[in-house]
């Protein structure tokens, strides 16, 4: 038996593990690693939907000795909070997703290419795709030319403040960037006059508003770094390989069926605040619990012909790669939108586009399947 908790680096083809675990066991225990395992749609659904699987925590009781920005920083996040707090920081990150002011990404996307296109080769993840997201973001909400600079080029080291376990040089990097990014944030973030605009505010100071604002400001730089790169990267490779870019609509059924077939993300975690029953099998109060997205995105009880790459299949976007229920991902739309818009741009003004490489090596993340290079020639 497999394990349930593998770096997507050692492993070339992590579905036929879940298409294994999915026959055999879809609701798993991992008596090695001490989690349930959960890999069928329903029971994925069914743990999502639970409020008896809460959000675990990350650094508790500080254990991982973040300075006071970084403690902020992370304890804000509306996808790191349960119960109240997660009500009152999911307003606050729909209110900015809200004023998010509209960008011209095919032109942000046409300088990043041209700048680090050599001799008509590209290396699409560094180039484009780990800088693309977050400066859309940026530039949606109106930072100058440093600022951006300085978030992009800091961001790679600072999403390290998501990772459970941390090393001593690690954390020392991301105290070291907090407190510059908290502070042009914050700077940014008056500038927006959203502070007001809370209704669920009554048992928050004007501080811890302005606080949580800014937290998932900043976690939005996040997620647009990590997943927002998985699904350029990814939509790019199953593009390529299906050949389905004759036109934009196209291109946007083929990054939805990416984010089914072969999203970034691969699981998310949860803990039982109290007993409950999944089917048959007693979690209990206390237990982990890793929900395997992209497995139930390849349940052939929910998809018909799961295995297969097909733009036009009715219920692909009932993938569960953005979540669902109550912490479901705000970005699902603007992520959609924005690699597709980028894609797009890149089939339209280049003919040609080969992969140079059919060998893609992965970062070495549990959760995540994010190639580290995609190198294509365009003519």
């Amino acid at each position: 038996m497999n394990s349930t908790l593998f770096l997507q680096s050692d492993v070339s083809d992590p579905y036929s593990i879940y298409k294994t675990m999915l026959e055999k066991n879809p609701v798993y225990w991992d008596e090695t690693n001490k989690i349930w395992a959960i890999y069928s749609y329903d029971a994925c659904v069914s743990i999502l939907k639970n409020t008896k699987a809460e959000i675990p925590t990350i650094n508790p009781s500080n254990e991982q000795k973040l300075n006071k920005y970084s403690l902020d920083i992370l304890t804000n996040l509306t996808r790191l909070s349960n119960g109240v707090q997660h009500e009152i920081s999911k307003e606050i990150a729909m209110l900015l997703f809200s004023n998010m002011k509209s960008v011209q990404i095919n032109q942000i996307t046409s300088q990043l290419t041209e700048d680090n296109l050599v001799e008509n080769k590209i290396d699409w993840v560094n180039s484009v795709c780990k800088k693309l997201p977050v400066l859309v973001v940026l530039k949606s909400f109106g930072f100058e030319g440093n600022d951006c600079d300085f978030i992009l080029n800091k961001i790679e080291s600072f999403v390290k403040i998501m990772l459970p376990n941390k090393t001593e040089e690690q954390v020392k990097s991301i105290n070291k960037i907090s407190e510059e990014i908290f502070t042009i944030v914050e700077k940014q973030f008056l500038s927006l006059n959203l502070l007001n605009k809370i209704s669920n505010s009554d048992s928050l100071s004007i501080h811890e508003i302005k606080t949580i604002y800014i937290s998932n400001l900043i976690g939005l730089f996040i997620q647009s770094f990590d997943a927002g790169r998985g699904i350029l990267s990814n939509s790019l490779l199953q593009i390529l390989s299906n050949k389905t870019f004759s036109n934009k609509i196209e291109i946007q059924k083929s990054v939805i069926e990416t984010l089914r077939f072969d999203p970034p993300i691969h699981n998310t975690r949860r803990i039982a605040s109290e007993d409950f029953l999944i089917g048959e099998s007693l979690i209990k109060k206390n237990d982990s619990i890793l929900v395997v997205l992209a497995s139930a995105n390849r349940d052939p009880e929910k998809f018909e012909n799961a295995v297969d790459f097909d733009i036009e299949r009715i219920n692909n976007n009932d993938n569960l790669t953005f979540g669902i229920g109550g912490h479901m991902c705000l970005a699902k739309h603007f992520s959609i939108h924005l690699a597709t818009e980028a894609l797009w741009f890149l089939f339209e003004k280049y003919k040609t586009i080969n992969l140079l490489e059919n060998n893609i090596q992965h970062e070495p993340m549990i959760n995540a399947r994010l190639p580290k290079n995609i190198w294509i020639s365009i003519q």
